[in-house]
């Protein structure tokens, strides 16, 4: 767990992950180039790596607007980085209705006067559609439309809202969070790895389109990820069989795609545009 310093000045915040040969400790410091007082969006933050980006965006100095559905987990973690002395907001959206997505964009403009970054960690996670998310000849229409809306469309329409007021600002990055289920052609989970590779399309439309205008755009693609719902999905058997495939012997923390996407979004990455970052422990590989 991520214990923050009381105020940002320096900030320091020390973490300890509880890996399988025992726990790894470390101390971070505020060391991106460029976030302090950028004013960013992390669409679906109430858990998971949205909340552990928004925490480090507010360790860095950002202002961040946390975004999700469950507004109550949304505004602790808000509280949370206020407490550490870091500046934070939380606002209602749903991805299924885009009168809450535009309002979720203008009430992040209005709280920072402007918008640097987006990130989309939001997805449609019900497990009442992904465990009927099966082969193709078992396809069930409705959760293919449930899904894509979601996934596709829904973040579609963040990127839509939130375009012109990073252009304003003269330029800013996206981070969009994709799957290795993109590319994996698994044998269920169909309709979930096709609208990641459509976000991945989304990303790279973006990237070539809006690069002329200063907007950068990549995708961050977690490995297997101890999150909440990380957490409650894999087995201790099944996290053996993980890491025993993989190069560094533990499983990931929401910390580690948290700080992918923290260094995208700083002044460090402005050189990069229209990539997809793999953070998974080196259990894949891919160019």
């Amino acid at each position: 767990m991520a214990r923050a310093s009381p105020a940002f000045g320096p900030p320091v915040a020390d973490f300890e992950v509880r890996g399988e040969a025992g726990p790894i400790s470390w101390r971070l410091e505020r060391c991106m180039r460029g976030l302090a007082g950028k004013r960013i969006l992390v669409a679906g933050s109430a858990t998971g790596i949205g909340a552990a980006t928004a925490r480090r965006l507010g360790q860095e100095g950002a202002h961040v607007f946390l975004g999700d559905f469950r507004i109550d987990a949304a505004e602790l973690v808000a509280k949370d980085i206020q407490a550490a002395g870091g500046t934070a907001a939380a606002g209602f959206f749903d991805l299924h209705d885009e009168k809450t997505i535009e309002t979720l964009v203008a009430s992040a403009v209005g709280a920072y006067g402007g918008l640097d970054g987006l990130v989309n960690v939001a997805y449609e996670g019900r497990a009442e559609y992904h465990g009927r998310d099966v082969e193709i000849l078992s396809m069930d229409p409705k959760v293919w439309e449930i899904v894509l809306h979601g996934n596709v469309i829904g973040t579609a329409l963040m990127i839509k809202y939130a375009l012109p007021h990073l252009v304003e600002t003269g330029g800013g990055s996206i981070v969009n969070i994709t799957s290795p289920g993109a590319s994996a052609g698994e044998s269920v989970r169909v309709v979930y790895g096709a609208s990641k590779g459509a976000l991945n399309s989304i990303t790279r439309h973006v990237a070539n389109t809006y690069g002329v205008r200063g907007v950068r755009c990549n995708c961050v693609s977690p490995g297997a990820i101890l999150t909440e719902a990380g957490q409650a999905a894999f087995s201790q058997e099944m996290r053996k069989k993980m890491i025993a495939s993989m190069p560094i012997k533990r499983l990931g923390q929401p910390e580690d795609p948290a700080a992918t996407i923290a260094y995208l979004l700083s002044d460090d990455a402005e050189w990069i545009t229209g990539q997809i970052w793999g953070v998974n422990g080196g259990i894949a590989f891919r160019e």
